[in-house]
């Protein structure tokens, strides 16, 4: 299985994942003439797709959804809270419980809640013949349900959304500092290196940092915050960064 984000920031998330003849699409927020092109680059065209999996509503994962969906026939997976406030094509929704598992093609994806200010938001862990992936972002706090799924996943993409320092002395409005630093917004750096801590310690050898901040923080303090607490456990890790709005390097996922 390879894996690549499309982009990833507070302007827009999307990422593809590719097993064998399968390929899903983890979220469509950016517009889908940069879908298509991005897609073009890794030598695919959208009609190649055989799912969507949304996270949730919000217009950074899925503003490009309804043109996606008029022009392409691609079936679109969200959980029952989220499918209601989604402009797509009825017909494309392939709706779920939060929770229920389900496959696409040669993937087996299960889903699980969030805690984020959404009506219904989920995340993913998808299984392949060749490995797992797991996904999680956009969430206050790691919940029982992500930590359950996501523990040993081979790749881990995960939110390293704000250091909670350069939060605190930004330039946001204090409601909007109060909403990203609570339960139901998004994980500081250091929530991002307990988890990834853990998921390394059952197993995990490849992570990738995700929906960064631009006013709150920065690659660069991101990798150092994980980085450092993989290093003092002396766990062999892969660690990186997600581009804001560019392809990520290719991400083989294979069985340990």
């Amino acid at each position: 299985m390879d894996f690549y984000t499309l982009a990833s920031s507070s302007g827009g998330n999307a990422a593809l994942l590719r097993c064998g003849d399968t390929a899903v699409l983890l979220d469509a927020g950016i517009s889908a003439r940069r879908i298509r092109q991005a897609l073009e680059r890794l030598g695919m065209t959208p009609d190649m797709l055989d799912a969507v999996l949304v996270t949730h509503e919000h217009s950074d994962h899925v503003s490009g959804i309804a043109t996606l969906t008029k022009q392409f026939n691609i079936p679109v997976y969200a959980s029952r809270g989220t499918a209601r406030r989604l402009r797509c094509a009825e017909t494309a929704l392939r709706v779920f419980d939060a929770g229920d598992d389900f496959t696409v093609g040669a993937l087996r994806v299960r889903s699980f809640r969030t805690s984020h200010d959404a009506a219904d938001s989920v995340d993913y862990r998808i299984d392949g013949p060749d490995g797992s992936f797991g996904a999680l972002t956009d969430t206050g706090f790691v919940t029982p349900e992500a930590a359950e799924a996501l523990a040993g996943v081979g790749l881990l993409l995960l939110e390293a959304n704000h250091d909670v320092e350069t939060l605190c002395a930004g330039p946001y409005p204090y409601p909007l500092k109060q909403r990203v630093l609570g339960r139901y917004g998004h994980l500081c750096n250091e929530a991002a290196a307990d988890f990834a801590l853990y998921c390394a310690q059952h197993g995990t050898r490849d992570i990738l940092l995700a929906h960064l901040s631009a006013e709150n923080n920065t690659p660069a303090m991101a990798e150092y915050a994980v980085g450092r607490r993989l290093q003092a456990a002396g766990l062999p890790v892969r660690l990186g960064v997600a581009p804001r709005d560019h392809e990520s390097e290719a991400h083989t996922i294979c069985k340990r």
